[in-house]
């Protein structure tokens, strides 16, 4: 019986999403915490991996159950994993797939994810965005986030040792929202490359400075070389804000 749940954390106590040795991670917290519960290791495939230091509002995992969850532990499952788990990891919800074999990864139709500049000091946005005081050309930054929409190709904003078998990207959404002391980048596409939002950031803010035009960046990216655009922006402004899934392909459980 395979079973998702619905999580959200702030990443800036852990080395990313994904697993690996020497590294505390929100895989492997959450592993240890549903393997104490249920009794039996218990390992998780994730809809997708953060980098260290990015947060997520909405994070998916499905895992293997041998024998199905009685209705007790699944009404009481998500209380017990967000006892068991530190703040800064809430499960939000338990669900059943409606297909027995959708996959927490490779069925995601959609992920979006969004990237906060804070443009006045401000102390409750600390570690939730990049601190920028400095001018910046909206419009022109409002341009460079259209001109992405046209292209599908984007290996020259995906970090080295991805290991994708492709660089093509569907961008479904790309736009800045200048808020009161706050601007956000949100980005939508059927799949992203790694580092590719912190690098779509980065550059974008070299075309906000002036350091870039939009023909140098329709050229970079037809270059299809990372040396040829601006650097990564730092993770803590980035947030993983949403996955989708097939209508009515998941159905909560533990309500």
């Amino acid at each position: 019986m395979r079973y998702f749940i619905q999580l959200a954390y702030d990443g800036g106590a852990y080395h990313g999403w994904q697993a690996q040795p020497g590294s505390t991670t929100v895989q492997q917290r959450l592993e240890a915490a549903l393997s104490m519960l249920l009794k039996q290791p218990t390992a998780l495939v994730g809809s997708g991996r953060t980098d260290a230091g990015v947060h997520a509002c909405q994070q998916w995992a499905h895992w293997d159950q041998p024998l199905p969850l009685s209705p007790g532990q699944q009404q009481g499952l998500v209380y017990r994993l967000n006892c068991l788990l530190p703040a800064d990891i809430g499960i939000q919800g338990l669900y059943a797939p409606a297909n027995p074999g959708l996959h927490a990864r490779y069925d995601a139709t959609r992920r979006q994810y969004r990237y906060q500049i804070c443009r006045t000091k401000n102390p409750h946005l600390r570690g939730q965005s990049l601190l920028h005081t400095g001018p910046l050309d909206t419009q022109a930054m409002d341009e460079a986030a259209a001109c992405l929409m046209q292209y599908t190709d984007f290996a020259s904003v995906c970090k080295s040792g991805g290991n994708n078998q492709t660089t093509l990207c569907t961008l479904l959404r790309s736009d800045w929202h200048y808020g009161p002391g706050l601007w956000t980048y949100t980005v939508a596409a059927n799949r992203f490359l790694r580092g590719m939002v912190r690098a779509l950031v980065g550059t974008m803010l070299l075309v906000g400075r002036g350091r870039m035009h939009l023909d140098e960046l329709r050229a970079a990216i037809e270059a299809k070389d990372r040396s040829r655009t601006g650097p990564a922006a730092p993770p803590e402004g980035l947030f993983l804000e949403q996955v989708a899934y097939p209508e009515g392909s998941l159905i909560r459980i533990d309500e």
